[in-house]
């Protein structure tokens, strides 16, 4: 089954680990569990090589086969889409027609750093999607707290209606729930196309980014289950429950986005639940103590407790 990317993309589209062993070398066989275990909890799509799949500290060649192998066990049975952010367009659209080519169907791309105006932003995506082609579906992420570039609705919404290919919006502005809301409002009012919003940052937000129009999430939290269960609950009309799911687990999902260690969190958890082997991060990278572990494990056993309290399903 071939899936292609589009306006209508809803539900959960987990943000892929990619698992290390401990000497820093892909770990296959966890990539193999991540993929089953994914699948497993009900998530409607996979994103890989994000900024949290440790992407950049990837080579171009590794990023390659991790990609062809990940591809190749997923196997049509939900879309994929590449992450293909890159300083150089050629190395971009290299890595995004590879991926067209292997079975993935869209691929995310963020502003490099530097683009300090909105029209340099245009005038960066105008090349990125003339030499990608109308045929690359093409999820834009906006993720300033990292890229350093922001853009405004109106400019975002310029490049919707000059681009066809441009489907999604990963929204991970911050502060950025009224950005949201205005993305949705313009597109009503200005008639424009009403493209695909998944909404990252951990899923900080996501009850009342849910509330305001996003379709669904595009990140990685460590338990995906929460996730597919909290945006299926507000598509089903039911945010009163789906909300008091999300609320237990708040305190793993605070923990587990702190900058610059939450990718550790993450990864112990992972570990934990027995879906990768090691924990490690690639070096440079955080690595958690003995009093991060023993914070880690307190509150998972907190969420397990509230889990009970409120008849709610057991991770495993």
């Amino acid at each position: 089954m071939s899936h292609r990317l589009n306006e209508q993309a809803d539900g959960v589209y987990i943000i892929s680990a990619t698992p290390f062993d401990d000497d820093g070398s892909i770990d296959y066989d966890s990539a193999d569990r991540l993929v089953e275990f994914y699948i497993e909890k009900g998530v409607s799509g996979m994103t890989i090589l994000g900024m949290m799949g440790e992407a950049p500290k990837l080579s171009a060649e590794e990023a390659m086969t991790f990609m062809t192998h990940i591809l190749k066990r997923v196997d049509g049975r939900i879309p994929v889409v590449t992450g293909v952010s890159n300083a150089g367009v050629g190395n971009l659209v290299h890595l995004a027609h590879a991926s067209m080519a292997a079975g993935a169907a869209g691929v995310m791309i963020a502003p490099i750093p530097g683009l300090s105006t909105e029209d340099r932003v245009t005038g960066y995506f105008s090349q990125v999607f003339e030499a990608l082609g109308p045929d690359v579906p093409v999820c834009y992420q906006d993720y300033p707290q990292s890229t350093g570039v922001s853009i405004s609705v109106p400019c975002f919404n310029r490049l919707v209606r000059d681009f066809e290919q441009l489907v999604m919006f990963k929204h991970e502005d911050c502060p950025g729930l009224g950005k949201l809301s205005q993305l949705r409002a313009h597109a009503a009012t200005d008639g424009l196309r009403r493209i695909s919003v998944l909404v990252g940052n951990g899923g900080l937000y996501l009850p009342q980014e849910l509330a305001r129009g996003a379709d669904g999430a595009m990140t990685g939290f460590a338990y995906p289950e929460m996730l597919v269960e909290v945006v299926a609950g507000y598509a089903a009309g039911d945010g009163a429950r789906a909300q008091d799911l999300f609320d237990v687990y708040l305190p793993l999902v605070r923990y587990e986005q702190q900058p610059g260690f939450g990718l550790a969190v993450r990864k112990e958890i992972l570990r934990r639940r027995g879906v990768i082997a090691s924990a490690a991060t690639r070096v440079p990278g955080p690595k958690l103590t003995s009093i991060d572990h023993d914070e880690l494990t307190d509150l998972i056993s907190r969420v397990g407790t509230r889990l009970a309290e409120i008849g709610g399903q057991q991770p495993d």
